[in-house]
């Protein structure tokens, strides 16, 4: 894989550009997102500063999420300029979370992996597969997930996401989705959570695979997902490289 070009077409493809979401729109040198729903995702997606313009195009975001009474999220990654960036929004009143680690793959490389014994993959469409994906979800990363379903539901209905389910029996014990970008060569995987008894069978890797095949069905070459350090060495060995980092920087 050529590393600088993937990410050069990522940033064109993916981040500077407005999709068909009505919620994202270019204002001057930042694409934004401001969700319908309170509850929902709102930030900057991309940006395109100096160092005279940061200062004041910050501001301007924070009047805006402000005005909304909106908590909203700086998508920062490690090659956008100023370089002082990161500084410019800690004193703006941004916390920084967790780094992760933007990975890609060509999903035509990777290897085709199935559940372990007893396991099966379903991909979720109605509304009792949605809440046990929100219930698999809350259990494996804490907190309440209703508002991820409840912004799911429409664009599953479209196809433009997958979400797939891992079943022990009935039981749900993994879940995950892929997101389909058209006019891109870019399906995004996003979740990848497994309720703490069932990890460390397999089950993360054979789902990163399955929706591979997802992916390529539809025509897509590339697969990209932001990995945190528990899911960076599975990925690795599966022929994902990381080609930059990528921290969310949110203010209230």
């Amino acid at each position: 894989m050529n590393q600088a070009a993937v990410l050069a077409a990522f940033d064109e493809q993916l981040r500077n550009t407005v999709g068909d979401d009505a919620r994202s729109e270019r204002a001057g040198q930042v694409i934004r997102c401001l969700s319908e729903r309170e509850d929902g995702w709102s930030g900057v997606e991309w940006s395109d500063l100096d160092e005279t313009t940061a200062d004041d195009v910050i501001a301007e975001q924070v009047r805006y999420f402000g005005e909304r009474g909106r908590s909203f999220e700086w998508k920062y990654y490690a090659y956008d300029r100023p370089a002082d960036l990161p500084e410019r929004l800690r004193a703006a009143g941004f916390q920084p979370d967790e780094a992760e680690a933007l990975m890609v793959a060509d999903a035509t490389e990777l290897p085709e992996i199935g559940p372990p014994s007893g396991v099966h993959f379903v991909e979720a469409s109605d509304e009792d597969s949605l809440r046990q994906v929100q219930d698999v979800h809350d259990k494996a990363f804490g907190g309440d997930h209703g508002p991820m379903i409840e912004s799911m539901r429409e664009r599953v209905a479209t196809g433009a996401i997958v979400p797939v389910l891992a079943l022990a029996g009935d039981t749900p014990v993994c879940a995950s989705r892929v997101d389909f970008h058209p006019g891109t060569d870019f399906a995004s995987l996003w979740g990848g959570g497994t309720v703490p008894e069932w990890r460390g069978r397999g089950i993360y890797r054979a789902m990163v695979s399955y929706r591979a095949r997802l992916a390529l069905a539809r025509g897509y070459r590339y697969l990209r997902t932001d990995a945190l350090p528990t899911s960076r060495p599975i990925l690795e060995k599966l022929g994902f490289v990381q080609l930059t980092t990528t921290v969310p920087y949110t203010r209230s």
